[in-house]
């Protein structure tokens, strides 16, 4: 992300008004407003798969699936992000028509210019949010799903996904997601090449 010059820190209400009058997205953390980074054909891809997958799921219930175009309000965090994926189904956020402040499941898709903010700062801002269940980070380099899971006791626990994976277990919502229909019509970047100097010392 790429901070906003300001004058001074915003509230949420001004943010708010700033950001309905605003032709690109901006992301707002404790009064900074920060440009959001633009988004790549992969990174697009994912998250229209995600949605097609937890949709078709999720169809007839009282969860409701958003992508990138709606945001979160974390009000003990004081911020306001752009999840790429959020799944709800508080009766609260139906009350609100521009954010959702009480979702079980949050899915960002990780590029190099964010994956150190989603995994460091923004994660601690997401676990001030007391109806969150997991917190998915998807890889954009190569097909690897990280999955945070808060237990009955408020722990965070780790666990990570590989193609040779038979599933992704999604326990907030009931699903089960396989890794190749996620990374469906996805072409990943191909991996550096090992340099000839090297070849030798496999």
């Amino acid at each position: 992300m790429v901070a906003v010059p300001q004058a001074h820190p915003l509230s949420v209400a001004e943010y708010l008004q700033f950001e309905a009058a605003s032709e690109i997205k901006h992301e707002y953390r404790a009064g900074e407003v920060y440009a959001m980074a633009d988004i790549t054909d992969v990174h697009n891809t994912i998250v229209g798969n995600w949605v097609a997958l937890i949709r078709s799921h999720v169809c007839g219930s009282s969860d409701r699936v958003y992508c990138s175009a709606m945001q979160v309000w974390l009000q003990q965090a004081n911020c306001i992000y752009y999840p790429d994926l959020l799944v709800t189904c508080d009766p609260r956020d139906q009350e609100t028509v521009n954010y959702k402040r009480f979702p079980k499941l949050i899915v960002e898709v990780l590029s190099p210019s964010t994956e150190a903010f989603d995994r460091g700062d923004k994660f601690a801002d997401y676990q001030t949010l007391e109806t969150l269940e997991e917190y998915v980070l998807i890889s954009t380099s190569r097909q690897r799903v990280d999955c945070f899971r808060r237990s009955l006791e408020g722990v965070w626990t780790l666990q990570f996904y590989l193609p040779n994976a038979e599933v992704l277990p999604l326990r907030s919502i009931g699903l089960e997601v396989r890794l190749s229909d996620l990374y469906e019509d996805v072409t990943l970047p191909a991996p550096p090449s090992i340099p000839e100097s090297l070849e030798g010392s496999r």
